[in-house]
């Protein structure tokens, strides 16, 4: 049987192949991404599509990159409500109704209790750095491509 090294071991080369699956089938369990776009303006978006992974979200980062945020997907659309304890970075945070229209934008200050709220029926919120929406001249209204793609919220 073919034989194959992996970190300085030999491994049959059909343990390999499932190695290699399970490694592409995974990542999505870990922290699955989502490529979004508003005006043309492209995006990449982690998933927080469960009461967990929702009410942890950014807390505890300390960076994002310039394009990338947090894709909050709720099981049903509500005027949800957001805080910013135990986060550290300044963000923006778009409300987003099912069809992917854009309902409000509220700039969020970190370590914060103040509540940020949609003003409409979201199923959706997106989380980016502070400011990022004002300066790709995203307003309400405006339109979230990609969501199709997007898991069912839990």
């Amino acid at each position: 049987m073919p034989k194959t090294i992996l970190k300085g071991k030999l491994m049959p080369m059909r343990h390999l192949q499932i190695f290699l699956l399970l490694c592409l089938a995974l990542p999505s369990a870990w922290a699955e991404t989502l490529s979004l776009s508003i005006n043309q303006h492209p995006l990449q978006a982690e998933v927080a599509a469960t009461p967990q992974s929702r009410e942890h979200g950014l807390m505890q980062r300390k960076q994002l990159c310039p394009d990338c945020g947090m894709l909050f997907i709720f099981p049903n659309a509500d005027r949800h409500t957001f805080w910013m304890k135990d986060t550290a970075l300044p963000l923006s945070i778009a409300f987003i109704a099912a069809d992917g229209s854009i309902i409000n934008i509220a700039e969020m200050q970190p370590n914060t209790t103040d509540y940020h709220r949609a003003l409409g029926d979201a199923l959706y919120a997106l989380e980016m750095n502070r400011g990022w929406f004002a300066s790709h001249d995203i307003r309400p209204n405006g339109k979230v491509m990609g969501l199709q793609l997007a898991p069912r919220g839990k």
